[in-house]
């Protein structure tokens, strides 16, 4: 006898599917459901052990207030070196941390060399390490100064000081130092400068070959950054410019950009609110926030631009600034993000979990 099949009407396969298709949605959504209660156990579980800890410390109150006299001494012995490259910002940057060092105690101190001078003799430099290092009565300290790098290790420094910078386009930062020298600024109008009385402009300048907007004047964010060596005052050293990103990527905690300078205060005040909290809120609505502006300014020419980009030294001062503004903005994508045209700081995205041992 053969077998019989039995053929399920149309109408019932679809109905079979539907129902199958329902099963796997509502099995994939209670999958869904236990891995986030998972993820919300496992968070649970971190922070009760935390707390646990936390519990334990605060059992032994002698154990728990050395460990918060520990925190405060670290905090208060912190210093922050604004080694500042002039003509980027500087002052107008310098003048957030003046405002705030009475609110958030701690001491600003200008480092003003002689003749403005960047490099330090040895002996100074000793000098220098050892005021920064031992003068406790000045900490936390926020020094500033046009003075080039200084690598506090080959002094023997156990704890180094926290560097920060600011950079500018290289060709921007030569034109507002030139119209600086013969106009001044703002900010000491009276003031009589270098070059006070020499109306000719930028383009002339670069149009007669002069000597104050020539390519040799871009040289100097690279020397300020590559630090005391002999080499780094070389004008067109490569040695030089290898030198200055090394410094930038490994000794300096945040450096930012002339152009997003808003942006640079906001990560400082996220990453260092002992020294910077309200400084955000400060630069938006301060009237110091830009206090310092070069008078008769007169952008250059595309033709004053272009001979410049055709000099050696342009290009390795661009490719020193490309490099800095391509590292801040990947630190600024991993620290903020924008909504509604707004800038906000992201919340802390790790935590502690299995801490052991137990007790």
């Amino acid at each position: 006898m053969g077998l019989l099949r039995v053929m399920m009407p149309p109408k019932l396969q679809l109905l079979a599917l539907l129902a199958f298709a329902v099963a796997m949605f509502f099995l994939e959504n209670q999958i869904q459901k236990l891995e986030e209660s998972r993820g919300k156990l496992e968070r649970a579980i971190a922070r009760h052990e935390v707390r646990e800890i936390e519990q334990r410390h605060t059992q032994d109150g002698q154990r728990d207030r050395d460990s918060a006299a520990t925190v405060s001494n670290s905090e208060d012995d912190m210093v922050i070196i604004y080694n500042r490259v002039p003509k980027t910002a500087s002052t107008s940057f310098t003048n957030i941390a003046y405002d705030l060092c009475g609110k958030n105690h701690y001491h600003v101190l200008h480092i003003n060399t002689t003749k403005n001078n960047p490099v330090m003799s040895l002996q100074d430099q000793v000098r220098f390490v050892k005021n920064v290092t031992e003068w406790r009565e000045m900490k936390p300290a926020f020094y500033h100064g046009h003075v080039s790098f200084l690598d506090f290790t080959k002094f023997g420094v156990k704890r180094k000081p926290i560097y920060i910078n600011v950079i500018r386009d290289p060709i921007e930062r030569l034109v507002s130092y030139y119209y600086f020298l013969r106009f001044g600024d703002d900010y000491r109008p009276g003031l009589r400068r270098r070059k006070q009385g020499d109306k000719k402009t930028f383009d002339e300048c670069v149009s007669a070959g002069g000597s104050d907007c020539a390519p040799e004047k871009l040289w100097l964010q690279i020397p300020f950054f590559c630090g005391h060596y002999s080499e780094c005052w070389n004008v067109g050293s490569q040695w030089a410019l290898e030198q200055a990103k090394y410094n930038l990527v490994n000794e300096y905690m945040l450096v930012g950009v002339t152009e997003e300078l808003e942006d640079f205060v906001m990560m400082l005040e996220a990453a260092l609110p002992r020294f910077f909290k309200g400084a955000t809120e400060l630069y938006k609505t301060g009237k110091k926030s830009h206090l310092r502006k070069t008078s008769e300014k007169k952008p250059p020419t595309k033709e004053s631009i272009a001979k410049l980009q055709q000099s050696a030294i342009w290009k390795m001062e661009n490719e020193f600034y490309e490099f800095a503004l391509e590292q801040f903005q990947f630190v600024r994508a991993h620290a903020v993000r924008e909504k509604d045209g707004e800038l906000y700081l992201l919340a802390q995205n790790f935590f502690y979990e299995k801490i052991y041992p137990k007790n």
